[in-house]
């Protein structure tokens, strides 16, 4: 069943209970409330026919009972309970004989008296004339207000019946107002789960299903960077990894038949061990990469000093600079201790560095210092800088420069300060020569 019927019919069912209920409760308290009316009118009525007879200082007798009543439908007991004597009554003669005999002026009086089938809803009101008592009783059948009580609740339950569908009404456009960009929703996130980002249309829709609908957007361009960078990975990697192996297998190729011999075959077989250190070199990378996109237990946190983790880097460089006869300088501005993982922020530095190295001229600067909420480390060098159209891809996978080896060492350099929680960028300067400007949070 969808959304938007499972809405409407829970709320229908709530709502029938919550009004069976309530129906329940007033057409039972109705029928107190309307005896209890009852009996205050008929003492309200009796004690104006009373009033009436004492103020004209009349003998109360049936005919002047009779004339004051009128039309009205009474049933009235007007009797002297010291002699049984029955002066007016509109009542059955046998219950109003019958009451005669029972009701007393001084006794308890109950509201509902039951005489035979008959139930009335009754009240008592004493009278004095001439030292003589009289009991005035007013009474009415419990069937008319029976009667009452069925024709409210008849008219109880239409106005529930309406109510309650005038509510599902409003419920149901008010809720297929709400369901509407929920299955517009749906249907984009389907177009996403196909991978069809070219059909990805944005809905209207507003508060937290807006917020959804953002972040579904957000990720489904997200996903779709993601599965062209996959791809162009693949292509890159395949090429990577197909030139070294065309290159092994020419020259295997070569020696096994004979073409290269002597020297030629030496030669060979030296370029053959190159190429697999190299497909090798390649192939680890590769591997490392994908372990610091996916594993979390490969980083190991430590307190390490800054200018430690810089004098280290220039360490593990200096036989890379001696061969390109580039000299390696450190300026520590402002030293401190982070907590990282030393050897991959090491090797992100490394990196890094070998790549100033072979395009410096000269020299290459390591110099650290504090920076709002973060510690920098800038790497510069003195050579021609970076091509602009390459600025922008430059820490992605397998972009090289005009010396670049597997394409692969900015980009693992990147994975590892960014999951060391800090960020890498590059850029030129006037004076020539690129920056990696390194930023380690606190």
């Amino acid at each position: 069943m969808k959304l938007l019927y499972q809405l409407n019919a829970a709320f229908a069912m709530l709502l029938i209970i919550i009004m069976s209920v309530t129906a329940f409760f007033i057409y039972t308290l109705l029928l107190d409330m309307l005896i209890k009316d009852e009996q205050q009118e008929l003492q309200e009525n009796g004690e104006f026919l009373l009033n009436i007879m004492y103020e004209e200082e009349s003998v109360p007798t049936g005919p002047l009972l009779a004339s004051l009543i009128g039309n009205d439908d009474f049933r009235v007991l007007f009797f002297d309970p010291e002699h049984n004597d029955i002066l007016f009554s509109t009542l059955p003669k046998d219950i109003a004989k019958q009451w005669s005999q029972v009701f007393e002026k001084d006794e308890p009086h109950k509201t509902l008296w039951k005489s035979g089938e008959d139930t009335y809803v009754t009240t008592k009101i004493p009278y004095q004339y001439n030292g003589k008592f009289y009991l005035l009783i007013m009474a009415t059948p419990l069937e008319e207000l029976r009667s009452l009580q069925s024709v409210f609740a008849i008219r109880m339950i239409v106005i529930f019946i309406i109510g309650i569908f005038v509510a599902v009404l409003f419920s149901y456009i008010l809720t297929n107002r709400l369901i509407t960009p929920l299955s517009q929703l749906k249907r984009e996130v389907k177009k996403v789960k196909n991978r069809q980002f070219d059909a990805i249309e944005r809905i209207h829709a507003e508060g937290e299903i807006g917020e959804v609908e953002q972040s579904v957007f957000e990720m489904a361009k997200e996903l779709e960077r993601y599965i062209e960078t996959q791809k162009q990975f693949f292509q890159n990697a395949s090429h990577e990894l197909k030139t070294p192996l065309m290159t092994i297998q020419g020259y295997a190729e070569g020696v096994k038949d004979g073409v290269f011999k002597g020297e030629a075959a030496d030669r060979s077989l030296d370029v053959i061990v190159k190429e697999s250190e190299r497909l090798k070199k390649i192939v680890n990378e590769i591997i490392l990469l994908a372990k610091l996109d996916s594993e979390e237990g490969i980083y190991t946190r430590d307190f390490v000093q800054l200018s430690e983790l810089v004098e280290q880097t220039r360490e593990r460089l200096l036989p890379v600079a001696n061969d390109y006869h580039v000299s390696m300088e450190i300026n520590i501005l402002e030293d401190a201790t982070l907590q990282l993982d030393q050897e991959k922020v090491l090797q992100a530095l490394i990196n890094i560095g070998g790549n100033g190295i072979r395009h410096a001229h000269q020299a290459v600067t390591l110099t650290t210092y504090k920076q709002r909420h973060s510690y920098v480390i800038e790497v510069a060098d003195d050579g021609e800088g970076i091509a602009e159209d390459l600025l922008p891809q430059l820490f992605h996978r397998f972009v090289k420069g005009k010396s670049g080896e597997t394409g692969l060492g900015l980009a693992i350099s990147r994975a590892i300060i960014e999951r060391t929680g800090g960020t890498i960028r590059v850029y030129n300067r006037e004076e020539g020569g690129a920056v990696f400007e390194v930023r380690l949070p606190l």
